[in-house]
């Protein structure tokens, strides 16, 4: 009779302990997050005679989240050029447009609370630099100043581990007066959006 009190006693106490575990992981941001961008599209609109044009755009981030409302990210992307119709200057031309490389700091604000679904707004600095492509009149690359403002949602899986994300941005880059006519002197705006993969790297 003791033994099987003893034993009924062990496996209670060892249920309890893997209830008040899994209980432990909440669905949320880890401290520390990595996001993988596989796709995404970054579109620029047209402004006097520089073009509207769009490319693909991948990459990622590392965000330090200091509790779970408020939080800093550095991301680093690759914009890749496509071939499409442009209107340059008074002519419409169908060329592949410039590679760029994107990266920035930013300031997070997350939704506080506990479930799978966070809602999130960002904001931050960064750099552009467009890179070299001769048939659309970019003979050198170039180094543009940026702005970012946004925001998206993020889901986590119910053990905490990993999630998806959805982000948009609305980006402003200075313009420079000795910038290829292609992308204009004057400054410009664009549209970012992507689907990234996030992995809590540390609770």
């Amino acid at each position: 009779m003791k033994r099987t009190l003893a034993i009924l006693a062990a496996a209670f106490a060892v249920t309890a302990a893997h209830t008040a575990a899994a209980q432990d992981i909440n669905p949320g941001p880890g401290t520390l997050e990595v996001t993988v961008i596989p796709a995404g599209g970054t579109f620029f609109t047209s402004k006097n005679s520089a073009p509207n044009f769009g490319n693909y755009t991948l990459g990622g981030s590392v965000a330090y989240n200091f509790n779970r409302t408020f939080g800093v990210e550095g991301e680093v992307g690759g914009s890749l050029g496509i071939a499409q119709d442009m209107t340059i200057g008074s002519a419409i031309a169908h060329a592949k447009t410039p590679n760029t490389l994107d990266y920035s700091g930013n300031f997070v604000v997350s939704a506080p609370q506990y479930k799978s679904f966070v809602p999130y707004g960002t904001i931050g600095v960064g750099g552009m630099t467009m890179f070299e492509r001769a048939e659309v009149g970019v003979f050198s690359s170039d180094t543009f100043l940026t702005g970012n403002v946004g925001g998206g949602v993020k889901w986590y899986a119910p053990n905490g581990r990993w999630g998806v994300r959805g982000d948009y941005r609305f980006i402003a880059v200075r313009g420079q007066s000795d910038a290829p006519a292609f992308f204009g002197r004057d400054d410009r705006y664009g549209h970012r959006v992507y689907a990234g993969l996030i992995v809590n790297a540390v609770r």
